[in-house]
């Protein structure tokens, strides 16, 4: 049995820091070890810890460790909510006021994203929540905004961190700025091939013998039934998918979002084998050198350097400056290592550098590689550095009443020329599309499983509703118009449904033109706005058509108890569009701007206004 007491564990492995880290797509994770990794250089001993598998009320006893110290950090995810494996730990701080934590030293670090609504809730939350209970802060909260760069928010905070907890507990740094190396090397010659991961997210051959409950750790192999291109021109690819989950036992309504498993392109996998001069089929593992660290391996193994960098590393993305300061020592150009060391600092200079060299470049660790001839590190050391291929999330574009047994994918192919001349292309988005119904005679299959969301229907079918949703943000609304079509066969009388859409041309991207025609013809679309921003010489948005209807939209609001929904992009359409309702409720509703501000901030309170956005 695991133990789920992480001050019997600390006290046995003589640990002092503990991280918790609250983290949907890996970066809070990420973060986490890199501060427990950071502790060994000021003779602490961290470890690293996921609040779902401890029990948190132990917290109390954190003091029974002399310089103890608890580091949190917490992503935000969704409208100001808790990441999955934070959701406990969150309910029981807000559950527990009598609980006394009067000897827990504390700092937390917050992830977030200053696009979003609720910038930073999860981070701030926790900070003011710990110190009601009677905690220490002993360093300041800090914000990390993924919408400017979170790394060098992260770098910036931890900086100024360390010297806080050294003067805290009087303790002096070693100096010892070398890399430390957490996982070594053993490479398996003659291992039998059932033994060896394949691309399996949790158990070994969990995808040969799939057995439900499905969910993050063990996906379920969905079928494409459907895969078609959905606009008639233009230079994108905006596509249609269909997963089949029959037999699953797997249930989702309208606004869920789907996650599924992607793969790296093979071509990305091959060039990083042959730059680095390696036999990419050699079975291998990564063993972690602290044998009481919970996590044996950064990924599943054993397994061979190809499956590694196809399923489960993340080569795609500009790597995070504690990679790049790690594989320094193996650059042979003196210059090479002191601008990787530079950049992964907190100077301007090293800043500037990353920011311009990686970052506004967007260069993929290949990208580094191959502009870096005297970089070439063993792979892995490399493996080892890399984060985690992650989960991608897509709102669900069907309704369970009527496509009980699939899943409908709406999404836009991701492919763009960088400032080096290359060309980078999203991962999920090109898989997908290279999904073929049936490859050499197999069913194609993707692995995925179902998020709950906030995004739903109102619960009386009578109420209105007002759905702004231009691009692919039509996908949860094409569920909802099911929904509400299905609804009215069964004879329920339906609220409104109206709709307002948009796209750049009408004769190119009008996605999914013929199923609204015809819902508006049936009558379950009551109105359908489209925007086509540039069919004529001055753009048209969605919040243009908002404007021109103030009196109806306002009206449903206001009189009828309208339900509004917006999703697609959260940086400029879901910003403008929420401004185009409180203009309208100054102007119909008499307000002053403080007032309509507030009173669309109730809406959201109340549940009256949801957001399904992405940045």
């Amino acid at each position: 049995t695991r133990e789920t007491s992480f001050v019997e564990k600390m006290k046995k492995t003589g640990k002092n820091i503990i991280v918790f880290y609250g983290s949907q797509t890996g970066t809070a994770e990420e973060f986490a070890n890199r501060l427990s990794k950071d502790a060994q250089r000021y003779g602490m001993k961290g470890m690293v810890a996921d609040p779902e598998e401890y029990s948190m009320g132990e917290l109390s006893r954190l003091s029974e460790i002399n310089n103890s110290l608890a580091i949190f950090c917490m992503a935000t995810y969704g409208e100001g909510d808790p990441t999955d494996n934070a959701q406990d730990f969150y309910d029981w701080l807000q559950e527990n006021d009598d609980e006394d934590l009067s000897g827990l030293n504390y700092t937390v670090f917050g992830l977030g994203n200053k696009t979003y609504e609720h910038y930073n809730a999860m981070g701030k939350y926790v900070d003011k929540r710990l110190e009601e209970l009677g905690a220490t802060r002993i360093f300041d909260l800090g914000l990390g905004d993924d919408d400017g760069n979170l790394e060098e928010d992260f770098i910036s905070w931890r900086e100024q961190f360390w010297p806080a907890v050294c003067e805290h507990f009087g303790v002096e740094a070693s100096g010892d700025e070398s890399s430390i190396r957490q996982y070594e090397l053993q490479e398996h010659p003659d291992i039998n091939m059932n033994k060896v991961y394949t691309g399996e997210i949790g158990r070994l051959k969990s995808f040969e013998v799939q057995k439900p409950p499905y969910d993050s750790k063990n996906p379920f192999l969905a079928p494409v039934t459907v895969n078609r291109k959905l606009n008639k021109a233009g230079d994108r690819h905006l596509m249609h998918l269909e997963l089949d989950i029959t037999g699953s036992k797997i249930r989702y309504e309208s606004g869920d979002h789907v996650a599924v498993f992607p793969t790296n392109d093979s071509a990305l996998v091959n060039k990083l084998g042959q730059i680095l001069g390696v036999d990419l089929d050699v079975v291998i593992s990564l063993n972690n050198l602290d044998e009481e660290s919970n996590k044996k391996h950064p990924f599943p193994c054993p397994t061979t350097y190809r499956t590694a960098l196809t399923h489960y590393l993340d080569i795609t993305h500009p790597p995070r400056t504690n990679v790049l300061y790690e594989l320094a020592q193996y650059a042979s150009d003196p210059k090479d290592q002191e601008n990787m060391r530079k950049m992964a600092s907190s100077s301007p200079e090293g800043k500037a550098l990353y920011q311009n060299w990686v970052l506004d470049a967007s260069r993929n660790i290949l990208a580094v590689l191959e502009d870096m001839p005297s970089l070439r590190p063993p792979i892995d050391h490399l493996c080892e550095l890399l984060p985690r291929l992650q989960a991608r999330y897509y709102s669900i574009a069907s309704s369970s009443k009527v496509h009980p047994n699939s899943i409908h994918i709406c999404a836009v192919v991701v492919e763009y020329e960088t400032k080096t001349g290359r060309v980078n292309k999203g991962v999920a988005t090109n898989w997908l599309k290279n999904k073929l119904i049936t490859d050499n005679g197999h069913k194609s299959t993707v692995p995925m499983y179902i998020r709950k969301s906030q995004f739903r229907l109102p619960f009386k079918a009578t109420n209105p509703v007002i759905m702004v949703g231009p691009g692919t943000g039509i996908a949860p609304f094409m569920g909802f118009i099911q929904e509400r079509g299905w609804l009215k066969q069964q004879g329920k009388e339906v609220g409104e449904t109206v709709l307002y859409f948009g796209c750049r041309h009408k004769n190119e991207d009008y996605i999914y033109q013929e199923e609204l025609e015809d819902a508006e013809r049936n009558g379950v679309l009551t109105k359908l706005n489209v925007a086509f921003s540039r069919d004529q010489d001055h753009k048209v948005y969605v919040q243009h058509h908002l404007k021109k209807n103030k009196e109806h939209v306002w009206k449903l609001i206001h009189t009828d108890n309208a339900h509004i929904y917006i999703c697609g992009d959260a940086r400029n359409m879901a910003k403008d569009v929420q401004t185009a309702f409180c203009e309208i409720a100054e102007e119909l509703g008499g307000m002053t701007h403080t007032q309509a501000v507030d009173y669309i901030k109730k809406l959201m309170t109340k549940g009256r206004y949801s957001q399904d956005v992405w940045s």
